[in-house]
């Protein structure tokens, strides 16, 4: 079952829920070149958080991140969001 999702045979990959801290304040220029992404501060960081399609999309949003010269300080991979049930 793990070799399965590694290489990405079976189901095929799933979007991930993502959260991307960066060290300083972005400004709505920056924030910009994350579309797919909300960000929000936290004491002199900020936080780009949302679903991403797959790894390539990963890697394509540190890439930027690289690009713009961002200082990246964790990138963590959140539980996949459950409605809540209103029963």
């Amino acid at each position: 079952m793990c070799a399965e999702r590694m290489t990405g045979t079976g189901r095929g990959p799933r979007p991930q829920r993502y959260e991307i801290c960066i060290r300083g304040r972005l400004g709505q220029t920056l924030r910009s070149a994350f579309p797919a992404l909300q960000a929000r501060a936290r004491s002199g960081e900020t936080i780009l958080a949302g679903v991403l399609a797959d790894q390539a999309a990963l890697h394509g949003v540190l890439a930027e991140i690289e690009a713009l010269g961002l200082e990246l300080i964790e990138v963590r991979r959140l539980p996949p969001h459950r409605p809540r049930d209103r029963s």
